[in-house]
């Protein structure tokens, strides 16, 4: 990991110097915010921040606290089922969503009508710039539960004169039907399930390249901005890939820049974005790989101000609003593997190179300064050389890592397929 600058003076917001209208919009949150919001309400008063008609971006930075999860879940505790975060009366509210709680205690999420419309027009820019237009068909290849991702995608796209076709409790074979007989042209998953969709049809026997998809949008893991995992969909699909992410707890923030793949753009006016320095939650500057912190300008009926998001990220010098690599892995993700910093993106891009694996697994075992890593490898039913396999995926990772990591293989159809977030990393303590 690079190290940190030292300097951790103030440096100008993404929004300020390329979105110029950017105060209004901070301050337009600030007045709801200190008008019904009782949990932000005494932190701003601790901040001075109780004027927001006197506020500036530097005094917005430079005095508000940062929120952390730890902070909303503990609130949410105290105050069940909804927590104190929000800033009108429930009856306003008309839309709940629930983290995954893969890190801790899920957090429930309400929006009234005027905050979810702010979201809809984020993932209206996601679709835009995909090239999506009325009278594309969009197939969305996943279960639908208590995220927000898929609802929110969902209703953007039926606003947007899309076509929609939920794909929520349907086998993978089913999936492929429905894109072949409905003329797909989009098709909405994570990075994971566009790779197991594509071994799927080959198991089949089915052209997946000869199908009417033109672009997959993909999100959920960082695998869409990986250029190994994104060269392997998009040639399975014979399909451009569009990476895009977003978070519950904030809603959908970013939209794959097309001049530079491999790069997020931060939607327009939606967030005040910054990146700070892990340990101490300092201001960095472009360039330096930090934690990505939001501030919700258009979601005021559940706002978030200076979130910590756990998504380590590198602003591009040039267009701070541009994330250089897209997502580049979670703060609470890195091991330390005989004193080598491993993330586990790092490790996708280097196996996602093998076209002849179906699916992996990484065992990390006894956590700590002693912390040992192995990885299992499932071939695909067209691999001609297992063994072979492995052993070019063991050179790659000892030549990538500068660590020998053992390789074993597993079966046909032995590991987990995932249509959610994949959970590849298992810990087994010694």
């Amino acid at each position: 990991m690079r190290r940190i600058a030292a300097n951790h003076a103030f440096q100008p917001l993404p929004n300020s110097p390329h979105n110029p209208d950017a105060t209004e919009p901070l301050r337009n949150l600030l007045r709801t915010v200190l008008d019904g919001n009782a949990f932000y309400r005494p932190i701003l008063r601790g901040a001075g921040l109780t004027d927001p008609d006197a506020v500036t971006l530097e005094d917005f930075v430079t005095r508000m606290p940062l929120t952390t999860k730890a902070q909303l879940v503990e609130d949410q505790q105290a105050h069940p089922p909804y927590g104190s975060n929000l800033s009108f009366p429930l009856e306003r509210y008309t839309r709940f969503c629930q983290t995954s709680g893969t890190t801790g205690r899920p957090m429930r999420v309400l929006d009234t009508p005027e905050s979810w419309q702010a979201l809809l027009d984020v993932w209206k820019q996601v679709f835009e710039h995909a090239g999506c237009r009325p009278g594309d068909r969009v197939l969305f290849a996943f279960s639908f539960g208590p995220f927000l991702g898929f609802w929110t995608a969902y209703d953007a796209a039926a606003q947007l004169g899309l076509l929609c076709l939920p794909g929520g409790g349907m086998s993978s074979s089913a999936r492929l039907k429905m894109i072949f007989d409905n003329a797909v042209t989009t098709v909405c998953c994570t990075p994971t399930y566009a790779l197991h969709l594509a071994q799927a049809a080959a198991n089949e026997d089915i052209d997946l390249a000869a199908s009417s998809v033109e672009r997959l949008i993909v999100a959920g893991e960082p695998g869409g901005s990986i250029p190994s995992v994104r060269q392997h969909i998009e040639l399975a699909w014979d399909a451009e890939l569009f990476d895009h992410h977003g978070m519950t707890e904030v809603g959908p923030v970013t939209y794959q820049d097309k001049n530079r793949a491999g790069c997020l753009q931060i939607a327009v006016g939606a967030f005040l974005a910054e990146v700070v320095d892990v340990p101490s939650g300092k201001p960095l500057k472009p360039g330096i790989r930090g934690e990505l912190v939001l501030t919700t300008l258009k979601r005021t009926a559940w706002p978030l101000l200076r979130y910590r998001t756990g998504d380590l990220v590198e602003q591009d010098p040039d267009d701070p609003q541009r994330l250089v690599g897209g997502i580049l892995g979670r703060v609470d993700d890195m091991r330390l593997v005989r004193g080598v910093n491993v993330y586990p993106s790092a490790i996708d891009a280097i196996i996602r190179r093998f076209a002849d694996v179906a699916e992996y697994e990484v065992v990390v075992e006894n956590q700590g300064a002693m912390s040992e890593l192995s990885v299992t490898v499932e071939p695909s039913e067209a691999c001609a050389d297992v063994g072979a396999l492995g052993k070019a995926v063991g050179d790659a990772l000892r030549d990538a890592l500068t660590l020998r990591v053992p390789v074993e293989l597993a079966g046909p159809g032995t590991l987990p397929r995932y249509e959610m977030k994949a959970k590849r990393w298992r810990e087994v303590p010694l």
